[in-house]
């Protein structure tokens, strides 16, 4: 027995030490493949998934990118008004925006609204520190979904003012992959004049045609 834990202890340091031994941007790739797996799993836990095990093979990504890692200045919209945004099947849903996010690509400024999700909200308090970020950039309709891309953040994820947007970890709505679902259009203050090459691509089977 005292030889068995001795061997698991061994391991665990080679493991924690080729870890440590790592370049910055190999643990940086690990940390994506990590969040993607987790990513892939959630679809098959998710009771309205509309995609199978067989299906999460046909999921698409960049290769992870450090530098779309992007720093952002955050400026809180507390006065703003509570909106209906549209949704790809017709349905609206109540918004508001909570900040504004200023960063830069390239050496030239960008911005993009980060909203709370009020009708979720409502539903379910527990969602209060959900903050959402659906936008649009030129890869859609090429390499990306045509109907925009999102990412998640909680209220702790901002930081003396600050927000990291990793767009390596934005991902498709369920619209990309099947009809019937009630996902969020990016309003146009959302729509970077720019590509975003990271994150998910486009999903590589055909789309199912199917409601929910």
């Amino acid at each position: 027995m005292r030889y068995r834990h001795f061997t698991f202890l061994i391991i665990l340091v080679c493991h924690v030490s080729a870890r440590a031994q790592q370049s910055p941007d190999a643990r940086f790739a690990q940390t994506i493949y990590e969040h993607r797996q987790h990513y892939k799993m959630e679809f098959l836990t998710e009771p309205r998934s509309p995609l199978s095990v067989s299906d999460t093979a046909f999921l698409d990504f960049y290769p992870p990118d450090p530098t779309w890692n992007i720093p952002a200045r955050v400026a809180l919209t507390p006065e703003s008004p509570v909106f209906d945004m549209m949704t790809y099947s017709g349905v609206t849903r109540k918004y508001r925006q909570y900040a504004t996010l200023s960063f830069e690509v390239a050496g030239k400024s960008q911005s993009l609204m980060l909203y709370q999700n009020l009708t979720l909200i409502e539903k379910d308090s527990t969602y209060r520190d959900y903050l959402f970020l659906p936008f649009k950039d030129l890869t859609n309709g090429e390499t990306t979904y045509g109907g925009g891309r999102y990412l998640d953040f909680r209220l702790k994820d901002i930081q003396h003012g600050n927000l990291m947007i990793d767009f390596n970890k934005n991902y498709n709505p369920y619209c990309a992959y099947s009809d019937g679902y009630n996902c969020p259009i990016p309003p146009v203050k959302n729509h970077l004049n720019i590509e975003v090459n990271a994150g998910e691509k486009n999903f590589r089977k055909e789309k199912k045609h199917e409601k929910h």
